[in-house]
């Protein structure tokens, strides 16, 4: 077995994945780290994403696919040793593969440009990451098309943020920091009916559904995980909707009821032959 090229815990590439831990380091380096082998594999599948991949001997082993797509993308895979990357790593139990990546934001404009989307989540309060991430993650697998985390929302490239993401951060766009009223104002000037997803709402998510509310291009506002929305947030949306309990259970929290609102809107969207009308 081939010795690893990165030995030394104070390289460096350690210093500057170190860095990256902090918010102000990312912003100005515009650089972030994806931790993992399903994060690192969605990382070097996307376009211009992925600088360099850092892997232990073992887990180049164990995920050859990843090292082999990186490679043909003409994305460095540098061998380092086992306390290396986890020097590199954020995690308790770093799992021997980290990709160095540049920002994949997008700007709010484009979301608009050249047509419309259909779906989109809106984080307007959302301060938790691992929150943050998991919605992100719903959104992907319920087919929206963009997620926008407002400046009141927790840093996307935040490490927890991230890994909650599940490398769905490299698979749709997603805007970071613009205000929630110029976010609301330009997709409701494309054509989405904006929806608030609160608990204390006076519409409620199954009526809606049966009504024909969600089959339009709709746009999803999610708040505080503790609070939720403020009044000031609610009163730009179109109408604020709450998630039914039929249980006996008191509430949702966060990631599900943005889980549930996103698949009744993608389902409305798609109706009876499980496609989207165009």
């Amino acid at each position: 077995m081939a010795s690893p090229e990165l030995t030394s815990t104070r390289s460096p590439r350690v210093t500057v994945a170190r860095r990256l831990a902090k918010r102000n380091h990312r912003s100005a380096e515009r650089r972030f780290l994806a931790e993992g082998p399903q994060a690192v594999r969605e990382a070097v599948a996307a376009a211009d994403a992925a600088i360099e991949v850092y892997a232990t001997a073992e887990a180049a082993e164990r995920h050859p696919d990843i090292v082999d797509r990186a490679r043909a993308s003409g994305v460095p895979v540098l061998r380092a040793a086992e306390d290396v990357v986890a020097a590199m790593s954020q995690t308790v139990t770093p799992q021997g593969m980290v990709a160095l990546c540049r920002f994949v934001d997008v700007p709010l404009a484009s979301l608009t440009e050249p047509s419309a989307p259909d779906l989109v989540a809106v984080l307007a309060h959302v301060r938790d990451p691992g929150n943050a991430g998991t919605v992100l993650r719903a959104a992907d697998a319920a087919g929206a098309e963009a997620v926008v985390l407002t400046d009141a929302s927790v840093d996307l490239y935040n490490p927890k943020t991230v890994r909650a993401s599940a490398g769905s951060l490299f698979h749709l766009p997603v805007v970071a920091g613009p205000r929630v009223e110029d976010t609301v104002a330009r997709l409701r000037g494309a054509g989405l009916r904006v929806l608030a997803a609160d608990g204390t709402g006076s519409a409620d998510l199954d009526d809606e559904l049966d009504a024909g509310g969600l089959d339009g291009p709709t746009a999803w506002v999610f708040g505080n995980e503790a609070w939720g929305l403020p009044e000031e947030t609610r009163a730009l949306a179109d109408a604020v909707v709450r998630v039914p309990i039929h249980g006996r259970a008191e509430s949702l929290n966060l990631a599900t009821a943005a889980a549930v609102c996103l698949y009744a809107s993608a389902r409305a969207q798609r109706g009876a032959s499980g496609c989207r009308a165009t």
